[in-house]
């Protein structure tokens, strides 16, 4: 049994090296804003659930246009979406300077709620056989940067492409005041939920250790 991660993010896969489990890692390439678009009046929940649903499937059917492999034998796939909501709106990955300063002058001394929804498609015999779904949400209390903090943290790049435009794991940390939940939520997957999603698929955490 091998647990597929659908995602290219470094700080989901070092969450789960750094918990025993290395998995396989396959890149969705799902188009989020036309899955987000699809969706009529969702609540925040449902939106994050709904991408980390896509990206689950699309990893899925990238597997079965692969030579067989052991991977469509015995598999978990998980797929994850990470979405800060703040002042009444959800906000994803900032993708230019501009937009990642104008977030965190909107969050700075505020608190906002992450949510990462998770999706477990089970294969067996290279069909899906078994689905699991649920959301965490972590409370993140922001601190207050300098202009010339805020300056060089987006200099860095790294808030440009990450959810709400801040890391918990890494220069980002420098102005997180503190959370509320669970940590790993935070850096992108939730290791407590996916633990009972795996669960309700008939798998047990332990089996997937390295």
């Amino acid at each position: 049994m091998r647990l597929v991660l659908g995602s290219q993010s470094p700080a989901r896969l070092a969450v789960l090296r750094s918990a025993g489990i290395d998995p396989v890692v396959r890149v969705s390439g799902v188009d989020e804003d036309a899955v987000a678009a699809a969706l009529t009046d969702p609540r925040p929940a449902e939106l994050v659930t709904a991408l980390a649903e896509a990206k689950a499937h699309a990893v899925v059917e990238a597997l079965a246009g692969e030579p067989p492999t052991e991977l469509l034998e015995e598999a978990v796939v998980i797929g994850c979406d990470s979405m800060l909501s703040i002042n009444g709106r959800m906000v994803g990955k900032p993708g230019t300077p501009e937009v990642a300063r104008a977030r965190w002058q909107e969050m700075a001394g505020k608190t906002g709620e992450l949510l990462t929804g998770h999706v477990i498609l089970r294969l067996s015999q290279g069909v899906v056989d078994r689905t699991a779904s649920g959301t965490e949400t972590t409370t993140v209390r922001f601190g207050t940067p300098s202009d010339r903090e805020l300056d060089a943290y987006i200099a860095t790049g790294e808030p440009l492409a990450v959810a709400g435009g801040f890391t918990l794991d890494g220069m980002g940390g420098w102005f997180v005041d503190g959370i509320d939940g669970d940590h790993s939520s935070v850096i992108g997957i939730s290791l407590p939920l996916t633990r009972r999603l795996l669960a309700e698929v008939g798998v047990s955490v332990i089996d997937l250790w390295s």
